[in-house]
């Protein structure tokens, strides 16, 4: 975390850290970089994902069970309210879910509903809700239908407003939706990759007609590599050209009042309603999920897609229609990792195991353990391991160790 931030001020700008079974982890790091700096718990902001509900829905990176793993995801909302004030504690991704495949609906519904228990757990653990709430945030999909899309981010903003309103009492503050948007890497082709460029134009267009506060989009060479230099900048410069030169921005809701788009933003809240009411019915999202209802409902939706393609009634340019012949695809330079890094980093951790201070580490990790098998915060045990450099394998195993691993049925 030293070598990453080297250079860069921490006390003056604001990261996004996309990391979720480790992510109190990695922030405490960060924030003891930023204390080495010389930087205050007030200067320090920015976002960690932290939304592990979704990695047992979508994604598969979780470490632990369901319920311990919330307790660290609200322990850590504790930490941040007391320890770093600016910092956004969640940002809570219907991004992977739809990656997974589900549908705009399942996406938003989904996201909602794994939001509703954050709040549920935070309150339960004693936090007050404008304590909190104010500081969450949400990261949705960007996919093909342009309207849809947007209808979408309509509906999440009338939905969040209303669930923070009539089931928690929450402010102005609370009901606001803050979400970032990153256009769709489901949908590159790895055939005619230059035709992603087109895509993700159009994906990150309905992100900015739809309201979003922040934007990713992926570079047209993602389905084959990591993005080179030169496609990083092309999906820099799409970004840029929508926010300067088509005068997208200067409006908040430019197709508000639209009869479709209004019509459209009703039926996809009243199908997301639905979903809301089903999971309620189970007990909420960590019971659902631990009875695969979101799961399968995401399958089924995958599996309904892959069949339309296959059927040719979904199109997709390049693959399905419109493929072209041989050679058609120019030849393109691709990233390439450079293997030796692993190597250079094993050795740089067998020297920090060498030369750090062993007994503390032993004795800090003995406190995180105790404080896992009781009722304590978890972070500032955490912390204090991690101060005196132990890694995040063993901090994660001291808790792997306490919780177990989850293992789905």
């Amino acid at each position: 975390m030293r070598d990453l931030f080297d250079g860069i001020p921490l006390r003056e700008v604001s990261t996004s850290m996309t990391i979720n079974a480790t992510a109190s982890i990695l922030l405490l790091l960060y924030s003891l970089v930023a204390e080495e700096q010389g930087a205050s718990a007030e200067d320090v902001t920015g976002t960690t994902q932290n939304d592990i509900l979704k990695e047992y829905l979508a994604r598969g990176t979780y470490i632990y069970p369901p319920e311990p793993s919330m307790r660290v995801t609200t322990d850590m909302f504790a930490y941040c309210a007391r320890e770093l004030p600016r910092w956004n504690t969640v940002s809570i991704s219907g991004y992977h879910i739809r990656e997974a495949g589900s549908t705009a609906v399942q996406e938003l519904a989904f996201t909602l509903s794994n939001a509703i228990a954050y709040v549920e757990a935070a309150v339960e653990a004693g936090l007050e809700v404008e304590e909190f709430a104010p500081r969450l945030s949400f990261f949705f999909n960007a996919h093909n239908d342009l309207f849809q899309e947007v209808a979408k981010y309509r509906a999440a903003r009338r939905m969040w407003a209303r669930i923070m309103r009539e089931r928690f009492g929450g402010g102005e503050k609370s009901q606001k939706l803050r979400f970032h948007t990153q256009t769709a890497g489901s949908s590159l082709t790895a055939q005619q990759a230059e035709n992603n460029i087109v895509r993700t134009t159009v994906q990150a267009l309905s992100a900015v007609l739809g309201g979003t506060q922040s934007l990713h989009t992926n570079a047209f060479d993602e389905a084959l590599a990591l993005p080179t230099e030169r496609s990083a900048r092309i999906a820099l410069r799409t970004q840029q050209v929508l926010a300067s030169e088509g005068g997208v921005t200067d409006t908040a809701d430019p197709l508000a009042g639209s009869y479709y788009v209004e019509s459209l933003t009703d039926a996809v809240e009243e199908e997301a309603w639905d979903y809301i009411r089903r999971i309620d019915a189970l007990g909420g999202s960590v019971k659902a999920i631990e009875e695969r209802f979101m799961q399968r409902e995401i399958e089924e939706a995958a599996y309904r897609y892959q069949r339309q393609v296959e059927k040719e009634e979904r199109i997709i340019v390049g693959v399905n229609r419109y493929a072209g012949g041989a050679g058609e695809d120019p030849e393109m330079e691709l990233h390439v990792v450079d293997e030796s890094i692993r190597e250079r980093q094993t050795e740089r951790l067998a020297e920090l195991r060498e030369t750090r201070d062993s007994g503390a580490v032993e004795r800090t990790l003995a406190d995180l353990e105790r404080a896992a098998e009781s009722s304590e915060y978890l972070l500032y045990p955490m912390k204090e391991a991690l101060a005196n450099l132990a890694t995040l394998g063993e901090v994660s195993d001291t808790l792997r160790g306490v919780f177990g691993e989850y293992r789905p049925a």
